[in-house]
């Protein structure tokens, strides 16, 4: 697929604007109120930057759930396999810079009844 091209959510939707072999770039936008699946990835390797809005980013250290909010400016660091969570506390736009493994989701929970 050519890109940049839209992934439509549940929870909004994704913008692939870059896809190589060693890297995808995305900007993912997030309606207030929703929230993306508590997971993990056994490979994929990411970080996140608020780029618009407020999130809660949950994400595992020292076998909790952390919650931290998250607002223009900010960034985190996602090595596999920390387990994490975004939530819009208001329209959110982040930039998503990552390895290729754009498929390698593994899903906890999740509100909306994805596998």
């Amino acid at each position: 697929m050519e890109t940049p091209y839209r992934v439509e959510k549940p929870w909004g939707y994704e913008v692939i604007w870059a896809k190589t072999d060693r890297y995808v770039g995305k900007i993912l936008h997030i309606e207030p109120g929703h929230i993306l699946s508590l997971q993990y990835h056994n490979k994929k390797d990411e970080t996140i930057f608020v780029l618009k809005g407020e999130i809660i980013f949950r994400v595992q250290e020292g076998g909790k759930l952390v919650e931290r909010r998250m607002r223009e400016g900010d960034s985190y660091h996602i090595a596999p396999p920390t387990v994490h969570q975004m939530e819009a506390v208001t329209a959110a736009d982040l930039l998503e810079a990552s390895t290729p493994e754009i498929d390698d989701v593994v899903r906890l929970k999740d509100r909306y009844g994805r596998v």
